[in-house]
């Protein structure tokens, strides 16, 4: 058969029509919403999980996938190819990458890679692997340039409001009450494979913070790969999703440009109208 078969855990947040396009197989994870057990992108999406918060006042709580849900994954996996790529959310982020492994070992042939990101920093690196595959790299090769760049995907959001932040533990409410006051826009990283706070646009709009935002990321980042780039939001006001797709082609120059909605687990934690950008830096 000598196929392989790229695959991922749901938190990669890839559009339907890119995983139609590059046939990346999805292993969804559980979202808990008022004791009931979900699964992302199956029977649960953002707005029904924003709907839970608006309307409990409660976050809902995730559930990493097991060892014995991967090793039935992955068994039925391979009956559709020899050897599966499979792309985990970042380990300090969740234990999903221990237990893909554990099955991994019994199921065999299945090589887990620690995205050590989450949401489109973890889909990047799924579409860079499909390209390689396609361009007749082979699966060492490939998970060598993967394990040897992740720590080159850049990726960051700006977080309208702190409320879901703090809610999940993430603010004080000082922070809260401060954000409110000075109405500060914080923008949210990826560093050392987990959240932390890069930057406070303070006294300003969405529109002004985003728009800086977009600015700031350009300056810092001036060699970058110019494949692709995602512009990756919670739901949101379509016209901040417009405003950062047009200062992207304003202060970059990517030869592709992705539009994809974050999942539930961003959006279970930052809110309506995160929006960011990611991309491969040099």
């Amino acid at each position: 058969m000598n196929k392989i078969i790229i695959s991922s855990d749901s938190t990669c947040d890839l559009t339907p029509e890119t995983i139609k396009k590059y046939d990346i197989k999805i292993c969804p994870i559980s979202i808990i919403l008022g004791g009931k057990e979900y699964h992302d992108t199956v029977d649960v999406n953002a707005e029904q999980v924003l709907d839970f918060v608006k309307s409990t006042g409660t976050l809902p709580k995730t559930s990493a996938i097991g060892q014995a849900v991967y090793e039935d994954y992955f068994t039925s996996l391979k009956a559709e190819g020899d050897k599966i790529l499979h792309f985990c959310i970042s380990s300090k982020a969740s234990s999903c990458v221990n237990q893909a492994r554990a099955a991994a070992e019994t199921v065999g042939g299945v090589t887990v890679v620690d995205s050590y990101s989450l949401s489109s920093g973890q889909g990047i690196q799924i579409l860079r692997a499909a390209d390689m595959l396609a361009e007749g790299k082979s699966l060492e090769e490939t998970v060598k340039f993967i394990e040897e760049n992740k720590t080159k995907v850049q990726i960051s959001f700006v977080v309208d409001t702190l409320d879901f932040l703090h809610k999940g533990g993430r603010c004080s409410s000082v922070a809260l009450v401060a954000s409110k006051v000075l109405k500060i826009h914080p923008s949210i990283a990826i560093s050392d494979g987990a959240l932390a706070v890069k930057k406070k646009y303070m006294g300003s709009s969405m529109q002004r913070a985003l728009t800086q935002y977009v600015h700031d990321t350009a300056a810092e980042y001036r060699n970058y790969d110019d494949t692709r780039v995602f512009v990756t939001h919670s739901p949101a006001d379509p016209a901040l999703v417009e405003l950062v797709k047009e200062r992207v082609k304003a202060e970059f120059d990517f030869k592709e440009i992705i539009e994809t909605t974050a999942g539930s687990t961003v959006t279970s934690h930052c809110g309506y109208n995160t929006i960011g950008i990611i991309f491969y830096t040099k």
